[in-house]
């Protein structure tokens, strides 16, 4: 490893030029590298719930873990870190240096859209598993890059809105997390696209001060992709990497502005010898480890054509499927249940939803990624039991994207075919870019296999037209209406057209768009069957429901509701889906309710159900792991890491859109089951809720200076794990405080009868609060024990002493 002197000596190696060109990416997704002191290029990939590599391509698989929710929602830092060493081996395998993960930002409100990458509604927790996380990547090699730093809580406006927070909302909630996973030495830190307090994140002083000299964080800022857009003023800030390159504001212009006196050039020298640690830490350094170029499996090129395939992450070991499987169960929160589960192996099982057969395993947006497998509830329960499945209403009205075989083809301006390659799907996010290409193309052959309108769609910018059977039936224009990559690169608009086919026949069907500069490459093909009638497929779903012993219903959100670059703005569920569960309810009262979502729904229907269970998009083995979960071959482990509400006008922090491009956090301390715990309306299920299949007694606490022994009991008849709670109060405190937060946690395991004692550290950042800097009100706290944030059967007063 190179140390700061040696590092500064290869700093002073280069000349100005060659050192900016540095801090601009040399690609997309890689840095430039620089020979002339022994550095290669890094190579990032987007996180977090899994290592997809760079660039968008089906043919390279990946895999896919329980989203960050489902993460938060296990309590368990071991977990968390044994599924960072397994990211930081998939990293390796497909040549990637740099993960950008973790997400620490909070769940301020329910309404965040893509609050699935995210930990928690709460700071300690937030920082413990993202510790964790930071930890379990680095021990592989592999920088972790926690993000996005910071107060990017909404995506509404994201690339400009601006968040203003006082210093110790600021202090005390929003940078805790980073301030953790700093001090547990995070290689990597990313700005994010808001604002705080008037400055982009990317030119912010915060990045400064407290991140590199309070916090002496001596590792890399880079920006978010795009966020940087300016010169100087970023520059003079603590960002490091302007991604992605080679284009953007610095380059020749931040050259120009050093030898204008505009920005010091020992500035453009911490920055790059940044890099070089970074470099040096994941081993792109000469002598430093692996210097190796990545893998194939992380090229950017595409494949040439008659390939047969891009390399993927390799065959997923048993041990690692077995981790995926271990963490389902070790996330799925179980709300409620009358005693229906665990299920008897003998059941008889009516499943129903759409999710049950065809499973949302991952989020929507740039964490996107090709999973290497999946199985779906309905494939893991027809070995194990008799089950009908009916699918119910559609609750996702999106087209479809046409299957293998496709056929895409890059085409100049008089037609000529300047690249072809054979793809998976019809959705094509990236493709070779050739001089000269004018056209994308993709075409597939479609097989009609029922007589009616189909329905199809062509999505990108530029001139669209669709020919189906040799018949142009689509022809438009899609101006460019946004400068969000989310919506540019992944989600383009698409224009839908019906056409009535003959079951038996053979139709071609060929999807052109135009290339014009900055309108990216994302286009697709899709193509749907006519639907059957919503009333029947409801009532052949109530039906099957009659006639079975149990009826589980999957529900969820879609991506189109839970993605980046877009917020909610209501809680329901999509689709009839609350419909479909109270009537499957009322005809069948040992009714299973598996919910699937990123964040809070809202469930009408909670109370009538027999069991309500939650899985926070599972990943590829959610299947396998929530039949586990099921037929009691595991305990659903997971406790609730943000509150649910009973109504949507009972959530504390509504505010969650900016006005005029600011978003005020109004709220202060208060969010989560803090503002629920000042709150006149009880939620349905408070942070740290989680039923298992024992129970547990709470029978005393005793606090011994910074450590809190509780002796609990399982009082159930079998094996389980609790995780014990600590909040802290003080309603005399001249302080001005929430009315309850998380102190610490440990869970603890215990059999039938068996009592336990959990030792809870309070650390003393618990007892602090901001004031300028960090103080402790002299004093006695209020403990509260128990088991969520809502309900605490012991409580105690004590002078907590953790130093």
């Amino acid at each position: 490893m190179h140390d700061a002197h040696e590092l500064a000596r290869l700093v002073g190696k280069l000349d100005l030029n060659a050192k900016v060109r540095l801090l601009a990416g040399g690609s997309v997704w890689r840095s430039h590298a620089e020979p002339a002191v022994g550095l290669r290029a890094l190579t990032f990939s987007d996180g977090p719930a899994g290592v997809r590599g760079p660039g968008w391509d089906e043919r390279r698989t990946s895999l896919a873990l329980p989203s960050p929710s489902a993460l938060g929602a296990t309590w368990d830092e071991d977990l968390v870190g044994r599924l960072g060493g397994l990211l930081a081996a998939e990293s390796r395998r497909k040549g990637v240096d740099v993960l950008l993960a973790p997400v620490l930002n909070l769940h301020r409100t329910p309404y965040g859209g893509r609050h699935f990458e995210c930990f928690s509604e709460d700071p300690l927790l937030t920082a413990r598993l993202g510790v964790a996380y930071v930890r379990g990547v680095q021990a592989g090699g592999v920088a972790a890059t926690p993000k996005h730093f910071v107060a990017n809580e909404t995506e509404t406006d994201r690339l400009t809105h601006d968040v203003r927070v006082d210093e110790r909302t600021l202090r005390e909630l929003y940078l805790a997390p980073f301030e953790a996973a700093v001090e547990a030495g995070a290689w990597a830190v990313m700005s994010a696209y808001n604002g705080v307090n008037g400055h982009p994140m990317s030119e912010n002083p915060l990045l400064t001060t407290p991140l590199k000299d309070e916090w002496g964080f001596d590792g890399l800022v880079v920006s978010d992709w795009g966020a940087v857009r300016t010169t100087a003023e970023s520059a003079l800030s603590g960002q490091d990497l302007a991604m992605p390159g080679p284009w953007g504001p610095w380059g020749e212009r931040l050259v120009a502005a050093v030898e204008a006196g505009e920005v010091p050039e020992s500035l453009v020298d911490d920055k790059v010898l940044r890099l070089l640690r970074l470099a040096a830490r994941v081993g792109a350094l000469e002598g430093t480890g692996s210097e190796s170029a990545p893998t194939a499996a992380g090229a950017e090129e595409p494949v040439a054509a008659g390939a047969s395939a891009v390399a993927s992450a390799g065959e997923a070991s048993a041990a690692d499927l077995a981790l995926l499987r271990e963490a389902v169960a070790a996330s799925t929160v179980l709300l409620r249940n009358n005693g229906v589960l665990p299920l008897p192996s003998t059941t008889r099982i009516a499943l129903i939803g759409p999710g049950a057969i065809a499973p949302r395993v991952q989020g929507g947006g740039s964490s996107g990624l090709y999973p290497a497998a999946e199985n779906s509830l309905h494939d893991v329960l027809s070995v194990r039991a008799e089950v009908v499945t009916e699918p119910g209403p559609v609750i996702d009205e999106r087209p479809t994207p046409v299957a293998a075989p496709v056929l895409v083809r890059v085409l100049g301006a008089d037609d000529a075919v300047l690249f072809r390659e054979h793809r998976l799907t019809g959705r094509i996010l990236e493709t070779a870019e050739v001089p000269g290409a004018a056209t994308l193309e993709i075409s597939a052959a479609l097989s009609v296999t029922e007589t009616g309108r189909w329905r199809f769609a062509v999505a990108g910018y530029g001139r669209l037209t669709l020919d189906v059977g040799g018949e142009r039936v689509l022809d438009v224009v899609q101006p460019v209406d946004t400068d969000d990559p989310a919506v540019k690169h992944l989600r383009p608009p698409h224009h839908e057209v019906e056409v009535a086919l003959t079951e038996g026949d053979e139709v071609e069907l060929v999807a052109r768009r135009e290339l014009a500069e900055d309108s990216g490459m994302a286009s697709m093909l899709a193509a749907d069957p006519p639907r059957r009638p919503a009333g029947e497929a409801f009532a052949a779903a109530v039906a099957a429901a009659e006639r079975s012993d149990v009826a589980i219903v999957v529900v969820s959100t879609t991506d189109a509701i839970e993605s980046e670059g877009r917020d909610r703005f209501t809680l329901a569920l999509p689709g009839k889906q609350d419909a479909l569960v109270g009537a499957v309810c009322a005809a069948n009262p040992n009714t299973v309710v598996v919910v699937n979502s990123g964040g809070p729904v809202l469930m009408p229907w909670r109370e009538e159900a027999a069991a309500v269970l939650l899985t926070w998009f599972p990943g590829q083995e959610g299947g396998t792991g929530l039949a586990d979960v099921l037929f009691g071959d595991r305990e659903p482990g997971g406790r609730l890491p943000t509150t649910w509400p009973r109504e949507e006008t009972d959530v504390p922090v509504p505010d969650f859109l900016p006005v005029h491009r600011e978003l005020p956090y109004r709220e202060g301390l208060d969010i989560g089951y803090r503002a629920w715990a000042v709150n006149d309306a009880a939620p349905a299920y408070w942070f740290g809720h989680g039923l298992g299949y024992t129970t547990w007694d709470y029978e005393e606490a005793r606090v011994e200076r910074d450590v809190v022994r509780v002796r609990v009991r399982n009082t159930g008849r079998r094996p389980g794990r609790e995780v014990v709670q600590v909040y802290l109060s003080r309603p005399d405190s001249a302080v001005t405080r929430p009315a309850r937060w998380l102190a610490g946690f440990a869970a603890v395991t215990a059999g039938p009868g068996e009592a336990v004692e959990a030792l809870v550290r309070v650390p003393q950042r618990a007892i602090g609060h901001w004031d300028g800097g960090w103080a402790v009100e002299p004093g006695a706290f209020t403990v509260l024990v128990g088991p969520h944030a809502g309900h605490t059967p012991l409580t105690l007063t004590a002078a907590l002493r953790p130093w």
